[in-house]
């Protein structure tokens, strides 16, 4: 059933349809990614089968208005009607079938969040006449059970597990273990069953009409674009709402017709290394979904040639063809009937974060792209998931299965067997390894909410596999040993059972399973990974520095390229076997008891820092004073009033008891905190103040360049900050004189509360630097307690659409934003050479480092591991790329 052209044609139907012929591959807005790329196919001469799109336009009036759009039945019959003189088949015809796809594709990619139709026109008539024009009986009614199925499931809305199980009683009944194996009279039966099904449960039989047929489907597509799976993958994607689908209508061509026929996926490079070499699955006389839902174990593309080698040699140009045409690895699926090649569909391919690396390199130095394309390629979500945990080396899992690397990294959790089950078990907090015998696009839910995915069946094409790897989540699929009993809640691995609840381990970087928790680590990212940070480095104007307080993340945060740090917080210093100290300075009974524990702390603060500046020798190091209230230094005092009325307090205890009800305040991060403790407890700053440049000054001596940048924490007033910024200075140059050397220091201020932001230009008078405090700022501005309406308010807001994001994981860039905007302007017209960073934990969020750039502030700092993320996000805001797009997925 070969596509042909015949010489004489209708007219080309305008409006809410276009025939491929008609589009190009940058229509993707009004025919969708899929529409796009067959049309762009068609014009490059692939072999593409036939067919037309309904345009987006057509289902956003759908969407908008609850029904059609007045003309598009015409337009539909208008290119019905030139599809069939261009195959030489009609639909409905028992003489010549043709037998339709029909196929959702939006303007990004969502691979299986959206309904398919397949084999459409076939009825108990057609069927006979398939039979005969293909001499093949058992394929004919193999393809109509297929429509069927789909059809009930898609447009009628019959369970489709009642399939499935109708399915499997059949195959019981003949005594076979694939669907493949049906005999001829089973699958008669077997279309009898559906046919009944179909009338029982959606209380009508499928439409005779075949024109009626493709209406209801492309409507059932329409409605597909606002199913759940595709609503979660849009929102897990940064996908819009509003864009609609378009629906793509093109004639079948069929890879389960007979021996010399297939069907598979290939991808011009290898999606899970990066490799320069064809990669994918196939299986010979099979469908599309056959290879992509893992019930059957696929071939390895390499082996496409042993069996049709003409076809495989005709596979190879083209894969060179789009991979050049597109300068992009691209993913292809592809049938062979009868021993003819065709090119079903192609997108830009998903990758894994190192291939994604690996590729914008080698693409470049290939010359296929530039420097400036390749570090716009990989996303910042993508380098975060290089970063993803591994097995640690020297662990020894115990192994309970092996499967398919399907998407790396390694996860830890707790076995949960249904998509429902983990998205409520990770609310609770409770890390899960989602289990399937294979995964639907009804699972998505769960695969978002998961750890890591396991599979006992699917290739590395299955619908687990491509939906892990574009999450960047662990998943080992295909794992053959595997018996996952739904109903009983367990795993067996031969004599091995796990039940719901275990904990397992799994690798997806290399396919193992392991029972119990393995430890994990961090990878090291090298090679590719340190090229294209180092590429970006060039364009970006931003800098990045890390939020470290302890030398080993200092270490780290250097090593992973941070130019500094922009946040020290010393109260960090002042935990652990120091707390003693801390207790001493608080409960001290005069001025010489509080002056000699300072002193105690000095020393010890003293060598803190000089560690520190060891490690970022040459580099900025801002050091925060002392910020937090003093009671979270102390007992909880209602847990010390318990101790009292049981008597158990001595008289330390009664001490702190009086120290801990004396420091309690109703709203402590409104409270004695900040530059207000250091105010009423002076000699607090002095002593951090001395015992930072004491190690400056002794790191100087060594040979080394410390930069030191003190920040005043907590300003809200001019005179505020004249008052101790003075001791401040005082402290230094004193410190300085004693020790007879010369050492860079800035001081400056946090801006974490709206009324510094709106009184910048006063307080630049003293500042030589800001740094803004987003995470306070944010709580301020919009008058939330981030730790009560993270869990409790920001779920509902984000799901009504109240807020766009999560303030406090994006900075809200009209409120918030607003007030950064003012206080950089305001606070350069005071001080042209103001140096302004931001410190709170959006320094790590590719979004609020875009809107950094945009700002014009001169770096962002966030924790160490955030670093690459930071500098790449930079880099992207400086070739004005909107960092995390769905775009370019």
């Amino acid at each position: 059933m070969t596509a042909t052209a015949t010489s004489t044609t209708p007219s080309m139907p305008k409006g809410w349809v276009v025939p491929f012929p008609e589009g190009d591959g940058s229509q993707r807005d009004l025919l969708g990614g899929k529409g796009a790329n067959l049309a762009e196919m068609t014009r490059l001469g692939l072999p593409v089968p036939p067919g037309f799109i309904v345009t987006t336009e057509a289902c956003r009036a759908f969407l908008r208005d609850g029904e059609v759009p007045d003309t598009l039945w015409e337009d539909l019959r208008a290119a019905l009607a030139h599809l069939e003189s261009t195959a030489g088949r009609r639909l409905g015809d028992p003489e010549r079938p043709l037998l339709l796809s029909v196929r959702s594709g939006a303007r990004y990619s969502m691979p299986g969040m959206m309904d398919t139709v397949l084999n459409l026109g076939i009825d108990d008539v057609t069927v006979e006449g398939l039979a005969r024009v293909t001499g093949d009986r058992r394929f004919a009614f193999d393809a109509y059970r297929r429509f069927l199925q789909l059809y009930g499931k898609v447009v009628m809305g019959v369970d489709g597990a009642l399939f499935e199980e109708a399915l499997q009683r059949q195959m019981g009944k003949a005594g076979v273990a694939e669907d493949a194996e049906l005999p001829i009279d089973g699958l008669v039966d077997l279309t009898k069953v559906f046919a009944e099904l179909i009338r029982r449960e959606a209380g009508e039989a499928i439409p005779r009409d075949p024109v009626e047929q493709l209406h209801r489907a492309v409507q059932a597509v329409f409605h597909s674009w606002n199913g759940r799976r595709a609503r979660d993958y849009r929102r897990m994607e940064g996908i819009a709402d509003d864009l609609g689908t378009a629906v793509t209508v093109q004639q079948m061509v069929f890879g389960n017709l007979g021996s010399r026929s297939g069907t598979g996926v290939a991808f011009t490079r290898d999606p899970a290394t990066g490799e320069p070499r064809a990669y994918g699955d196939w299986l010979p006389r099979a469908q599309g979904e056959d290879v992509v839902a893992g019930i059957r174990r696929t071939r390895h593309l390499s082996e496409l040639g042993t069996e049709f080698p003409r076809c495989a040699a005709e596979l190879t140009d083209a894969l060179a063809t789009l991979e050049a045409h597109y300068r992009d690895m691209c993913d292809v699926e592809f049938t062979i009937e009868d021993d003819c090649l065709y090119i079903l569909q192609t997108r830009v391919g998903k990758r894994t974060a190192h291939a994604a690396f690996r590729m914008a390199v080698d693409m470049a130095e290939e010359g296929l792209i530039d420097r400036r394309e390749a570090v716009a390629r990989v996303q910042p979500a993508q380098l975060e998931q290089l970063l993803h945990p591994r097995f640690e080396p020297t662990a020894e899992p115990e192994v309970l299965t092996t499967g398919l690397n399907a998407s790396p990294g390694a996860a830890v959790g707790e076995v949960c067997f249904d998509a429902d089950d983990a998205e409520a078990r990770a609310a609770e907090g409770r890390p899960v390894i989602l289990v399937r015998m294979e995964t639907a696009p009804d699972d998505l839910h769960g695969m978002i909410a998961a750890e890591g995915i396991l599979t006992a069946r699917g290739g590395l094409v299955s619908h687990a596999a491509v939906v892990a790897r574009g999450m960047g989540k662990p998943a080992v699929c295909g794992a053959d040993g595997l018996v996952v009993d739904d109903k009983r809640r367990i795993l067996t691995v031969g004599e091995v059972t796990v039940a719901e609840g275990d904990v397992i381990s799994i690798d997806g970087s290399r396919g193992l399973v392991a029972r119990g928790e393995v430890p994990l680590v961090t990878p090291e990212p090298t090679g590719a990974f340190a090229t294209l940070l180092e590429w970006g480095d060039v364009f970006r104007r931003l800098g990045v520095r890390a939020n470290a307080d302890l030398p080993a993340d200092a270490a780290k945060a250097r090593e992973l390229g941070a130019e500094g740090i922009g946040l020290c917080r010393t109260e960090h210093m002042f935990l652990g076997d120091r707390l003693p100290l801390v207790r001493r300075m608080i409960l001290a009974d005069d001025e010489a008891d509080e002056q000699a524990a300072l002193d105690a702390l000095g020393e010890v603060q003293r060598d803190d820092f000089r560690a520190l500046l060891e490690v970022m020798d040459g580099l900025p190091v801002t050091v925060r004073l002392l910020d937090p209230p003093l009671h979270e230094f102390l007992p909880d005092p209602a847990e010390l009033l318990v101790s009292e009325a049981k008597g158990e307090l001595d008289d330390k205890g009664r001490e702190l008891l009086a120290a801990a009800q004396y420091w309690s305040e109703a709203n402590p991060m409104l409270g004695t905190r900040g530059c207000r403790l250091g105010i009423i407890k002076p000699g607090l700053y002095v002593m951090q103040t001395r015992a930072l440049l004491e190690a400056a000054a002794d790191v100087k001596r060594s040979g080394g360049d410390p930069q030191v940048e003190i920040m005043v924490p907590l300003t809200v007033t001019a005179r505020e900050l004249d008052l101790v910024a003075g001791w401040v200075r005082e402290t230094v140059e004193a410190v300085l004189a004693e020790a007879g050397v010369d050492v860079t220091y800035r001081i400056g201020t946090m801006i974490e509360t709206p009324r510094a932001a709106l009184r910048a230009d006063q307080l630049a008078q003293t500042a030589e630097f800001f740094s803004f405090g987003t995470n306070d700022l944010t709580q301020m501005a919009f008058g939330f307690s981030r730790d009560d309406v993270e869990a409790r308010i920001m779920p509902t807001y984000l799901e009504r659409g109240l807020l766009e994001a999560d303030p406090f994981g994006t900075l809200d860039p009209t409120g918030v934003g607003r007030l950064v905007r003012i206080a950089v302007e305001e606070g350069r017209s005071a001080r042209p050479d103001l140096h302004l960073g931001l410190c709170g934990e959006h320094g790590g969020d590719p979004a609020s480092v875009h809107l950094c750039h945009e700002m014009g502030l001169d770096y962002v700092s966030c924790s160490p591991m955030r670093v690459p993320v930071a500098r790449l996000a930079a880099a992207h805001a400086a070739l004005g790329i909107t960092t995390g797009s769905a775009a370019d997925a």
